[in-house]
C-alpha cells in the first residue's frame, strides 16, 4: 500500500472511530440495545470484536480490568486512537514516514505463517470467549 493511501485511510478510519465513540456514549446515556454489529444482528452471535466499543470506553473511565474483561480488543483500539493521530501529525510536521514503516514491517510479520496462526488463534479465543459471556 502506498504512504498517502495508507495515511488517507488511516485518518478516516480514525475519524470513523471518534465519530461512532461520541455517538456510542450518547446512546449508552440513552441506555439503548442497539448494536452495529451486522454478524450479531444476523445470527444473533457475537462476533469477535463485539464489547470492542464498551471496553473503550470503560477504558476511558479508568475500568482498565473490565474493560479487558470484557473484550481485550479495546486496548488495542484505544491506543490505536490515542496514539495514531499524534503520529500521522510527527509525519507530517516532520516529512517522515514512520507509520507507513511500521506498517510495512507489521504486514511483513503477518504473512510469517507461525505469527499468522497465532493471531488466528487469538481472535478465535476471543471469539469463543465473547459467545460464553453472552455478549
Amino acid at each position: 500500500m502506498t504512504r498517502n493511501r495508507l495515511y488517507l485511510l488511516f485518518f478516516i478510519a480514525l475519524i470513523a472511530g471518534y465519530i461512532y465513540l461520541a455517538y456510542a456514549i450518547s446512546q449508552q446515556q440513552m441506555h439503548s440495545t442497539f448494536t452495529p454489529c451486522v454478524f450479531k444482528n444476523a445470527t444473533g452471535i457475537a462476533c469477535p470484536s463485539c464489547g470492542a466499543t464498551r471496553s473503550v470506553l470503560l477504558l476511558a473511565h479508568g475500568n482498565f480490568a473490565s474493560a479487558f474483561m470484557l473484550n481485550p480488543f479495546g486496548f488495542i483500539i484505544a491506543t490505536i486512537m490515542v496514539i495514531g493521530p499524534f503520529w500521522m501529525l510527527y509525519d507530517f510536521v516532520f516529512k517522515k514516514d514512520t507509520l507507513h514503516l511500521a506498517f510495512q514491517k507489521f504486514e511483513q510479520a503477518v504473512k510469517t505463517k507461525w505469527v499468522a496462526a497465532i493471531l488466528i488463534l487469538l481472535v478465535v479465543a476471543n471469539w469463543i470467549w465473547n459467545i460464553n459471556k453472552g455478549l
